[in-house]
């Protein structure tokens, strides 16, 4: 049974759960490769059948990667600081892992919940005490580490140097392990967390409009953004959000080599370590300030790097994910020199070159959401709904106002706002929809053109009006599809 877990509030800090894995006499380091290195298949029956309530929210985290798992048991005296731990234990929280004296691991916490069951299937039962490790953590973006714990008490301000069970560091403490453990070492000194507060919408596609690259005589280097556009690539196909070095090294470098200017050289190492300046990235694996990011230093401090949890958090949400794509296109790879349909499918966002998606099917077609299971997996589309709103506007297309006269009758189309094809995954409602002409249609499709927040059409290509949308009681537009997609036309800023 999941546990009540309070969401982080803007502008505190995180805490640091330190977590002995226990020796060998425990089975530490063979639980610690089964549950946290292997990770577990939540597709095996045997696991799956003993998920209970958690079962839905733990496939959506992992989605069909392997599940980490983590587990305690309560201590006897009910006010241990371990049994605190516990109870206070939220998602965003970041764990230690500790063994032999050394930091080996940090995650971040995704789920705490409670499972004898699959606690025991797991692990087994503690040899000594007869109980499960049943209060249990999810936990995401493992990066291996190598530090001493000495160095992490004293930084606490411990007498001891080492850590005998789980327990929690909030406040002051936290922060100490957070600047001990950053990786941040940028020429402009930037805030901690802690210090800036979370990561907004705002403030995200704010760090991509003026994310600062290298200007040359022929204009910016492209390794930051076409890394950005890489890295929402990632997130977009369920991936985690940092990636080790040499999986970065081959796909990013690739990118450079098809996208980067004639004079970019080729060099991914520059986007991996620098991008951290950005306040939307982050590096794990380096502590060294004097670290100088080569090829070979980075493979051999087993280095990852990607989005911060707060940014991949937010481009997790349909509409910033749209927006930030647009603005990495529209302010950083407007080159004519660059094919960005190419460049999309290349980094598995095509679907953002039609406002339909890649799942939308023929933007003639009437289209909605919710599958069916049939030989593939197929847009459910709901038929009256089309019908519907072509009837209220009497098949009227609601740009033009002209009806297409056909030998058997008027002919109009019903559009999708926000498409439902992937990546948009919009909404199949009356709400979601316009009565369109074929030509107005595609054009929407395909971003020619868009609705201004006073419900004039204008020309994606100049921003010229040249329509006022028709808008009638009985057929409501939400505000937001038509903001999404206006983000998309490249024409919300």
């Amino acid at each position: 049974m999941t546990q009540a877990m309070n969401t982080a509030v803007a502008g505190t800090a995180s805490q640091w759960l330190l977590q002995p894995i226990g020796g060998r006499a425990l089975k530490g380091p063979q639980h610690y490769a089964h549950s946290i290195e292997r990770g577990i298949d939540l597709t095996d029956p045997e696991y799956g059948a003993l998920l209970g309530d958690d079962a839905e929210e733990l496939h959506a985290l992992f989605r069909g990667r392997p599940a980490r798992f983590w587990g305690s048991t309560r201590a006897e005296s009910k006010s241990h600081a371990k049994n605190k731990a516990i109870d206070d234990t939220r998602p965003g929280d970041e764990v230690l892992f500790i063994s032999d004296g050394s930091v080996i691991a940090r995650a971040t916490v995704v789920l705490s919940f409670r499972n004898r069951a699959l606690a025991e299937k797991i692990w087994g039962l503690d040899e000594h005490q007869r109980k499960a490790w049943e209060y249990m953590i999810a936990v995401d973006d493992v990066a291996v580490l190598s530090r001493p714990v000495k160095h992490v008490t004293e930084a606490l301000g411990w007498k001891k140097d080492f850590v005998q069970s789980l327990i929690r560091q909030t406040g002051d403490k936290a922060h100490r392990i957070h600047a001990l453990l950053s990786t941040e070492q940028p020429a402009v000194p930037v805030p901690r967390r802690a210090d800036r507060g979370r990561l907004t919408h705002d403030g995200l596609l704010q760090a991509m409009k003026t994310l600062k690259t290298n200007t040359k005589p022929e204009g910016p280097a492209r390794h930051k953004p076409l890394a950005l556009l890489w890295a929402v690539g990632r997130l977009t196909a369920g991936q985690e959000r940092l990636a080790p070095w040499g999986e970065f090294e081959d796909e990013v470098g690739a990118l450079l080599a098809e996208f980067g200017g004639k004079d970019d050289r080729r060099t991914p190492e520059y986007p991996f370590w620098h991008l951290r300046t950005s306040g939307l990235w982050e590096v794990q694996g380096v502590t060294d300030a004097s670290f100088k990011p080569s090829p070979t230093a980075l493979r051999r401090a087993m280095a990852r790097a990607g989005f911060s949890s707060d940014a991949a958090h937010l481009l997790k949400k349909p509409r910033t994910r749209a927006h930030a794509v647009a603005l990495l296109l529209a302010g950083h790879l407007g080159h004519t020199d660059v094919d960005r349909a190419a460049l999309l499918e290349r980094t598995g966002l095509g679907g953002y070159m039609s406002a339909s998606g890649q799942d939308g099917g023929d933007p003639a077609a009437s289209s909605p959401v919710g599958r069916r299971s049939r030989t593939v997996s197929a847009l459910d589309r709901d038929r009256d709904l089309p019908s519907l709103v072509k009837s209220l506007h009497s098949h009227e297309c609601q740009v033009c106002r002209e009806p297409l006269e056909t030998r058997d009758g008027r002919y109009s189309e019903a559009a999708h706002i926000q498409g439902l094809g992937s990546p948009h995954f919009g909404t199949d409602t009356l709400d979601n929809l316009l009565c369109l002409c074929p030509n107005h249609h595609r054009q929407f499709d395909k971003f020619g053109i868009y609705i201004a927040e006073d419900w004039s059409v204008h020309l994606t290509t100049t921003g010229e009006p040249k329509w006022k949308l028709t808008i009638l009681p009985e057929h409501r537009i939400n505000p937001e599809y038509v903001a999404y997609h206006r983000e998309l036309c490249l024409r919300s800023w």
